[in-house]
C-alpha cells in the first residue's frame, strides 16, 4: 500500500474504533440507567435485539447503496447517524426515547461496515487485503475493549457523559471523513464467474461460494454471541467470580485477540489461506468451549477463554478477506451480507441461550460447541474458486 491509501485506512480504521467504542460505553452504564428510568431487565433486552435486528434489516439495503451511490457517502451517513443517536441516548428520560436511539444505532452499524470493508477492498490487493482486514477487525475488538471501560470511568463523571462523549467523537469522525476521505476508484474485477455475474442479489446469496461464507459467518457469530453474552453470568453462577475477576479475564483475552489480528492474521493466511485457517479454528473453538464446561480455576478459564475469542477473531477476517477476494464489482453487497448474517446471529444467540442457561448454565456453551462443530463439517466442502486476479 502507498502512503495515501495508509492515511485513508487510518481513518477508515478511526472510524470503526469510534463506532464500536461507542457501543461498548454502554455496557458498565446500563445498571443505572435501569435504576434511573424503573426499567426491567426485559427491556434493556429487547433495547439490544433493537440495534441488533434494525442492522439486520438495514445492513443488505445498505450494501447495495454502497455500490450504487458510493462508499464515502454511506460512510459519513452512518458516523452522522451514530451521533445522534448517541446523543438522543444521553438526553433520554423516557424508553421512547431509548429505543429511538438503539435503532439509529443499529442503522448507523448497517451503513459503516459493509462501506468500510467494500472501500478497504477498492484501496488495497488481493496480497495486501488480509493484513488489512485484519486491522479492521482489530479496531472494532480494540473499541469493545475500551469502550466498557472508558464508560466507566466517565460515568464517575455524570451517567451520561460516556454518551455526549460518543456523540462528539461521532461527530468529529463525520466532519474528518468528510474531508479527508475520497470516494475511491473502483478497478473494475472480474467475476468468479461470468454468468454469475448477472446474478440478482437474492440468487447470489445462494451461489455455494457465498452461501457457505456467509453461513461460516452467522455460525461463528452465533457462537461467539452466546459465549459473551453469557460469560459473565456463568463465570458467577459456577465458579463465583468477582466483576472484577470478570474484567480482567475478558479485557486479556480481548487484548490477545486483538493483537492476534494484527500480528498473525496476515501471516497464517499466506500460509493456509482463508478457508483453512477458518476449519482449524472452527475446530479449535468448537473443543475449548467443551473443555470451558469441564475446567475450574480463575488461570485455567483466563486461558480457555483467551483461545476461544483468538479462534473468533481469526475467523472473521478470514471470511471477509475470502468474501472480498469472490466478490467482483460486488463488494457492497457482500459487506452488507455479512453485516447482515452477523447481526442476525448477535440478535438470536443470546435470545437462545438465554432459553438454556435458565435450564443449566453449560447448556449455551453446549449449544455454541454445537453450531461450531457444524460449521466445521460445513466447511470440509467448502473448495477454493480459481479467480482470475489479474488487473483489467
Amino acid at each position: 500500500m502507498n502512503r495515501k491509501s495508509k492515511i485513508v485506512l487510518a481513518v477508515l480504521l478511526g472510524n470503526l474504533f469510534i463506532a464500536f467504542l461507542g457501543i461498548g460505553l454502554i455496557i458498565p452504564v446500563l445498571p443505572t440507567i435501569m435504576n434511573e428510568l424503573n426499567i426491567s431487565g426485559t427491556v434493556v433486552g429487547y433495547l439490544t435485539a433493537a440495534f441488533a435486528f434494525t442492522q439486520l434489516i438495514a445492513s443488505p439495503i445498505s450494501g447495495r447503496f454502497a455500490d450504487k451511490y458510493g462508499r464515502k457517502i454511506m460512510i459519513i451517513l452512518g458516523l452522522g447517524t451514530f451521533a445522534v443517536s448517541e446523543l438522543l441516548f444521553a438526553m433520554g428520560e423516557a424508553v421512547e426515547v431509548l429505543f429511538i436511539s438503539r435503532i439509529l444505532g443499529g442503522v448507523s452499524a448497517a451503513f459503516i461496515m459493509p462501506a468500510v470493508t467494500a472501500y478497504i477492498a477498492d484501496i488495497t490487493t488481493s496480497e495486501t487485503r488480509p493484513k488489512a482486514l485484519g486491522y479492521m477487525s482489530a479496531a472494532i475488538s480494540t473499541g469493545f475493549i475500551i469502550g466498557p471501560g472508558l464508560g466507566g470511568f466517565l460515568a464517575e463523571i455524570g451517567t451520561r457523559v460516556p454518551f455526549y462523549s460518543a456523540a462528539a467523537l461521532g461527530a468529529v469522525a463525520t466532519i474528518l471523513s468528510i474531508f479527508f476521505l475520497k470516494e475511491p476508484e473502483r478497478v473494475e474485477q472480474l467475476e468468479v464467474f461470468a454468468q454469475e455475474a448477472s446474478q440478482s442479489s437474492l440468487k447470489k446469496l445462494f451461489i455455494p461460494i457465498f452461501l457457505v461464507a456467509f453461513l461460516i459467518i452467522f455460525i461463528s457469530s452465533f457462537g461467539l454471541a452466546v459465549v459473551e453474552s453469557f460469560f459473565s453470568l456463568y463465570t458467577d453462577h459456577k465458579f463465583g467470580f468477582t466483576p472484577g475477576d470478570i474484567a480482567v479475564a475478558i479485557t486479556v483475552s480481548a487484548i490477545i485477540g486483538a493483537l492476534s489480528q494484527i500480528l498473525l492474521f496476515d501471516r497464517m493466511t499466506l500460509w493456509w489461506g482463508e478457508i483453512n485457517l477458518i476449519r482449524l479454528c472452527l475446530i479449535i473453538a468448537a473443543i475449548f468451549i467443551i473443555v470451558l464446561t469441564q475446567v475450574s480455576g480463575f488461570m485455567m478459564i483466563v486461558l480457555i477463554i483467551t483461545i476461544c475469542f483468538v479462534t473468533f477473531d481469526l475467523i472473521r477476517p478470514a471470511a471477509t478477506s475470502y468474501l472480498s477476494k469472490i466478490a467482483g464489482n460486488d463488494q457492497g453487497f457482500v459487506g452488507g451480507m455479512n453485516s447482515m448474517f452477523t447481526s442476525l446471529a448477535n440478535a438470536l444467540g443470546p435470545i437462545l441461550g438465554g432459553m438454556l442457561f435458565d435450564i443449566d448454565v453449560d447448556y449455551p456453551y453446549y449449544l455454541a460447541a454445537l453450531f461450531l462443530a457444524a460449521a466445521f463439517a460445513i466447511s470440509l466442502g467448502w473448495k477454493k474458486p480459481i479467480i482470475d486476479t489479474r488487473e483489467p
